[in-house]
């Protein structure tokens, strides 16, 4: 497993710019890692299939090519259900923030 720099996990959870917050179905706004978190707990199975189905995901996409965590972007491909989405980004927020301590 390569090993992240701190530079990356903090980088990693910082704000996007506002050019590329993450704007979801049900009008919530996202600019970081954390606050996909919270939309996921938060939003309506109607709203996570809305961005995530057998032909695209959005979560993938956004965390792939705009917070370019890799990790965490294969995770999310992989997740077919909300719940499985907000378990992949809750567990890389914790391991990020180990990282920085």
């Amino acid at each position: 497993m390569p090993r992240i720099s701190t530079e990356d996990a903090g980088r990693w959870l910082n704000n996007v710019p506002d050019e590329y917050v993450f704007r979801c179905r049900d009008g919530k706004v996202f600019k970081n890692m954390q606050e996909l978190e919270q939309a996921l707990v938060n939003m309506t199975d109607e709203s996570f299939a809305f961005h995530v189905d057998d032909h695209h995901n959005d979560f993938h996409n956004w965390v792939r090519d705009i917070i370019k965590d890799e990790k965490l972007a294969r995770d999310l491909a992989k997740s077919r259900s909300r719940s499985q989405a907000t378990v992949s980004v809750s567990r890389r927020l914790a391991f990020l923030r180990d990282r920085l301590q």
